[in-house]
């Protein structure tokens, strides 16, 4: 145990020994920055606080220099781990790095205003690409290079097809559609009112009331909607069992061709959907209809007001049928629908 104990004290003399060697021959430069290591943390354990100390950005950049000059320092921090210095050195660099990196020269950047049109010319032409819309930029005086145009262009995810709107207002002189409004009488019982209008009036061409939508009921409607001089090109409907072989038969007699949307779309026939919808809103909502006959009077009343008076944006807040505009004298109202809208008139 003695020999035992004696070799355990003759260790620590060495080691002291070799600690106080260490110290000899170290320079006065390490034995400085050790000395602002130990100043540094012991100011950040003077802040009063009542947490775990919490080191900012400048402590953080004073261990990272010290140790960028002095790696030894490491052994003397005990507020951190050696790790964390090693890891905030290496973030510093990669800032010092990126820094030192930047892209001085070059072109100067486009201004905020230029890259917003870049973008709406991009979005308003799907069609054109970076050359097209940097000639257009150079018309209006408006030198960039055309690299910068393809990086700033609103990039489409694949080549651009028309919508069904822009294909509507392309042939709107000639196209008409067709649909149905059903609606409940005062016994349950449905009631089928076909709606036929053309897209470049919006006016309601015809309208017809029934109980049973046959084929033949629907092709009749079509005939006396549209005398033979006057038919449209297209007729937009959609797959209802009632537009079968007689309404395809009188089309083709008529000139007309058929043009049916997809199966469960009816935003492809969104014209007629957009009267139906007022019809329901402005006029069927309000009242309980009794009979055909009943049915057939109101949609009369409605057609007359929605052809004559009730004013569209679509036509730059016009009737469908023109309404003009009257000068100036009192001003008196007109009621119809038994005065569920009213036409203001100058007396």
């Amino acid at each position: 145990m003695r020999i035992v104990a004696r070799l355990a004290t003759m260790i620590r003399m060495i080691f002291i020994l070799a600690q106080w060697a260490r110290l000899f021959f170290r320079s006065s430069a390490s034995i400085e920055a050790e000395n602002v290591v130990l100043r540094q943390q012991l100011c950040i354990l003077r802040r009063k606080t009542t947490v775990k100390p919490r080191l900012t950005g400048w402590d953080r950049l004073v261990f990272v220099m010290l140790y960028r000059f002095c790696p030894t320092i490491l052994a003397t921090i005990v507020i951190a781990k050696p790790e964390t210095v090693v890891r905030w050195h290496r973030a510093g660099f990669k800032m010092f790095w990126r820094w030192k990196s930047r892209n001085i020269g070059g072109r100067p950047k486009i201004d905020v205003e230029t890259r917003h049109l870049i973008r709406r010319i991009s979005r308003e032409n799907p069609l054109s690409g970076a050359p097209r819309i940097h000639g257009e930029l150079l018309k209006l005086c408006i030198d960039e290079c055309e690299t910068m145009v393809a990086k700033y262009r609103v990039k489409a995810p694949k080549r651009p097809g028309q919508s069904w709107k822009t294909f509507l207002d392309n042939h709107v002189n000639g196209i008409a559609s067709m649909d149905f409004v059903i609606v409940p009488t005062i016994g349950f019982k449905l009631l089928y009112c076909l709606i036929i209008l053309e897209h470049n009036s919006r006016r309601i061409v015809s309208f017809g009331v029934t109980f049973d939508p046959t084929s033949k009921w629907v092709a009749q409607q079509i005939t006396e909607a549209f005398p033979w001089d006057e038919a449209p090109e297209y007729l937009i409907r959609d797959r209802d069992g009632a537009f079968r072989l007689a309404v395809q038969l009188r089309l083709d007699a008529m000139g007309i061709r058929d043009s049916s949307t997809s199966p469960r779309s009816p935003w492809q026939n969104g014209y007629v959907e957009r009267v139906i919808g007022s019809i329901r809103r402005e006029c069927l909502d309000h009242m309980i209809v009794l009979s055909e006959e009943h049915l057939r009077r109101v949609m009369r009343g409605y057609v007359g007001y929605y052809n004559d008076v009730r004013t569209h944006l679509s036509l730059g807040k016009d009737a469908p049928n023109g309404r003009p505009i009257q000068s100036c004298s009192p001003i008196g109202s007109i009621s119809y629908l038994g005065g569920l809208h009213h036409q203001s008139v100058r007396t």
